[in-house]
């Protein structure tokens, strides 16, 4: 399961931005149930991009931000617990981790549901329910 997470530069201080990246995944898979899960742990992948300042946008303008986007299949985030919990901590782990000096306004969580049947792990279409069932490669 993806995750992408674009940051300004400064939003965090160098080398936070890891720290970042395994607490929203671990954040990810707790809300989930799934924390510790041989299957989907490994799994969990992403990037992070870190931009200037004149790259980055906020009302049209130049402004720091934050940006946490997860690619899932369409079960994950499915519960509205889920949903307000998750956001809500990974909120505060980039205001926190920022020190408290980013605003919790200019970060944003975003979730991308994938087609049933068009997730792929080592060359194999699983869909939903072989996901759900572990199908995962390991």
């Amino acid at each position: 399961m993806p995750l992408t997470l674009t940051l300004t530069e400064g939003v965090l201080p160098e080398g936070q931005e890891k720290v970042a990246f395994s607490r929203l995944s671990d954040a990810m898979l707790k809300w989930h149930g799934l924390a510790g899960n041989k299957a989907m742990t490994p799994n969990i992948v992403g990037s992070i991009h870190v931009l200037p300042r004149e790259h980055t946008y906020s009302g049209s303008q130049e402004a720091s931000v934050a940006f946490i986007e997860w690619k899932v299949p369409s079960f994950a985030f499915a519960s509205r617990e889920i949903q307000v919990g998750y956001i809500e901590e990974a909120t505060n782990i980039i205001h926190e981790l920022s020190g408290t000096l980013h605003p919790k306004e200019r970060i944003w969580v975003n979730v991308v549901h994938a087609v049933d049947g068009a997730w792929g792990i080592a060359g194999m279409a699983l869909n939903n329910a072989q996901l759900s069932a572990g199908g995962v490669p390991a």
